[in-house]
């Protein structure tokens, strides 16, 4: 039986975030809640922020980093989720602080390389956008 939704909760917004590491492009990756997949910071889009603001507070709340959201987003994907699409718009965020205790902490978190990160997501769309980063942020 599918629980009432609402309408909002389908707009969605994530990050993906990046630093440089001797020279090499890297992807924080975090466990979703049940261990089972590796998946972005995302969530839905809260009413009261703008979409990179929401993605910025989800990256905060689910993988304990901060740093510096990029206004234009990388792309978007959907997925089926309540009986419905989630429409997600993506963003990029370059990571300047990872902190040791957040609030989900439960969750694992990896740095990992461009083409590692894109072979585990499972969201087709979302590993094509995670392989153009580069020359997105070019």
């Amino acid at each position: 039986m599918l629980r009432d939704v609402p309408a909002h909760y389908f707009e969605q917004s994530a990050v993906i975030p990046w630093r440089q590491s001797q020279g090499e492009l890297e992807i924080l990756l975090i466990s979703s809640r049940k261990k089972k997949r590796w998946v972005i910071p995302k969530g839905v889009k809260e009413l009261e922020l703008t979409a990179p603001a929401s993605a910025a507070k989800e990256a905060l709340e689910e993988a304990g980093i901060e740093g510096e959201v990029k206004t234009q987003p990388v792309g978007r994907y959907e997925y089926n989720k309540w009986g419905g699409t989630c429409k997600v718009e993506v963003f990029t965020m370059e990571v300047h602080t990872e902190h040791e205790i957040w609030e989900e902490s439960y969750r694992d978190r990896e740095w990992v390389s461009l083409d590692e990160a894109a072979a585990r997501l499972d969201e087709p769309e979302l590993k094509q956008l995670v392989q153009s980063l580069r020359n997105f942020l070019a």
